[in-house]
């Protein structure tokens, strides 16, 4: 069985970018019924016993819907420490940035480009191919680019519940506030 993972920091730690009230129901309500309703799936199902990465490679319909939207919200909920001015990844995956994307600025601009364009809900993903180039997806839905045999590394939720208390729907506002909360040591962790 699947559970709510912790947050590793407090309800207000991330505001102004996402607030107490938004984490409570973001985090507390809408990933908690992800996984009420996947462990509720999986009883007898081929998938009973198997990761959520596993799940997620092979799975369909609902018991994917709720295992993508879990294995997402859980890489989501992770990447985020308390704001900081300037705040920008560093060593390797600094560089994969410079050279993939031409610098950290032309990844930002195209990652919330991408964000801001994903037609109805869904995230925005920074993966690594095997080997280790780093690309940009826009996943519908449930989609994790593990289904595409890729290495998640970060990605931004743009499904209204993720932003809609605090931006209303200003989706574009949102994306560009969560920069200054990303755990770059996470996602540099993530790329090795």
């Amino acid at each position: 069985m699947f559970t709510l993972i912790e947050l590793p920091y407090a309800p207000e730690a991330l505001a102004p970018a996402i607030s107490a009230e938004t984490l409570s129901f973001h985090h507390g309500k809408h990933l908690q019924t992800y996984v009420n309703n996947l462990n509720a799936a999986l009883p007898g199902s081929p998938w009973e016993g198997k990761s959520l990465e596993e799940i997620v490679k092979g799975a369909e319909g609902g018991i994917l819907n709720n295992a993508g939207q879990t294995l997402n919200h859980n890489h989501y909920f992770t990447q985020f420490r308390a704001p900081r001015a300037d705040n920008a990844p560093a060593g390797s995956l600094a560089a994969a940035i410079d050279r993939d994307f031409g610098g950290f600025d032309a990844f930002k601009q195209e990652f919330a480009a991408k964000g801001a364009g994903l037609f109805g809900s869904g995230w925005v993903w920074l993966s690594a191919d095997a080997d280790g180039k780093l690309v940009i997806t826009q996943e519908p839905n449930a989609g994790n680019p593990v289904r595409k045999g890729l290495k998640p590394l970060l990605t931004f939720d743009v499904w209204e519940h993720a932003y809609y208390i605090d931006y209303r729907n200003r989706r574009p506002d949102h994306l560009k506030a969560l920069w200054d909360i990303i755990d770059w040591d996470v996602v540099q962790a993530r790329y090795e």
